[in-house]
């Protein structure tokens, strides 16, 4: 586990910035990270305009220009985490929904993808530098190692909520893409 240092920031705090407008629309991509022994990497983050609201997420994010979703998975996973896998290397999708969700005083609304990785195809490391955005620096806590147990009693949200329930569904992948719905976040 390890969090975020204050001296490797320099981004300016945008909790008191005005708010963004308008609605982002948009395709997004997520990787499962798998450990050999069976933990999901995972980020703790915030909202700056409601700090006191925090959860477990994947790494992951919005499909950029003519990227393909596993080229913005492999690409997400990298710059977040610093763990490098190749597009070919992802498996799946495991999982797809869309997610309404406000962030940093913005309307998101995002159908994502959940593609599985596992560490062994991974870069030993994390073998890349971060290359988190402003927001991300601002907003991202902690990258951490979690179990199923810990995640189903953490006392953050965690996104998505299925994360909770038992991962036999994507560490087993049976190859059918299946479909969670609509997430209120």
């Amino acid at each position: 586990m390890w969090t975020t240092s204050q001296s490797l920031i320099a981004s300016q705090s945008v909790a008191g910035s005005a708010p963004r407008t308008g609605k982002v629309e948009r395709e997004g991509a997520r990787v499962l990270l798998l450990s050999e022994d069976g933990k999901l990497l995972a980020l703790r983050g915030h909202d700056p305009h409601l700090p006191s609201r925090s959860w477990w997420f994947t790494p992951g994010g919005g499909v950029e220009g003519s990227e393909t979703l596993r080229e913005a998975a492999a690409r997400e996973l990298a710059e977040e985490t610093g763990y490098v896998v190749t597009p070919e290397e992802l498996i799946g999708p495991v999982w797809e929904r869309t997610a309404y969700f406000d962030f940093m005083s913005r309307p998101y609304v995002q159908h994502e993808y959940f593609f599985v990785a596992r560490l062994a195809d991974a870069d030993a490391g994390p073998a890349a530098a971060f290359s988190w955005t402003a927001d991300e620096q601002e907003t991202i806590d902690e990258i951490a190692w979690l179990t199923q147990h810990e995640l189903k009693h953490s006392s953050i949200e965690v996104f998505p909520e299925q994360l909770r329930e038992a991962w036999d569904v994507f560490t087993g992948w049976d190859g059918t893409l299946i479909s969670l719905g609509e997430a209120y976040e």
